[in-house]
């Protein structure tokens, strides 16, 4: 049987946003392309990633304003990254063992892509037909 790339499964040229951007460009970001994760950027390199989870936990925390507040201070600042040659089923053992909500896909130092858990379920979905 072939092993499947996860190139084959990931969303290409995914969002990005700057860590130097407020809590709230993300909000805006995330709303209105449908979207849960957000890679984080500084001068082009890979620097996080963002959720809407994240989001969450660090404005129910007192005085924090989503217009003030950097995104640098709500990622994670060590994401999941693979190469886009990295076999699909790989990917989604981590993601299950280790909790991932998103896997970024890298290939000389830039991300090219993103696998999240809906994509996982929508390749679910093709395999169960």
């Amino acid at each position: 049987m072939k092993r499947t790339a996860i190139r084959e499964s990931m969303t290409p040229l995914p969002h990005t946003i700057g860590r130097d951007q407020p809590l709230i460009a993300a909000h805006r970001m995330m709303r209105e392309f449908h979207i849960r994760h957000l890679p984080v950027l500084a001068g082009g390199a890979l620097v996080g990633i963002v959720s809407d989870r994240d989001l969450k936990f660090i404005e129910a925390l007192k005085d924090v304003d989503p217009e003030t507040v950097t995104i640098e201070e709500a990622m994670s600042q060590a994401p999941y990254t693979v190469a886009p040659e990295t076999p699909l089923g790989d990917v989604v053992k981590a993601m299950a063992r280790e909790r991932y909500g998103a896997a970024l896909v890298v290939e000389h130092g830039h991300v090219v892509g993103i696998f999240t858990a809906i994509d996982a379920l929508k390749v679910l979905a093709d395999v169960l037909g």
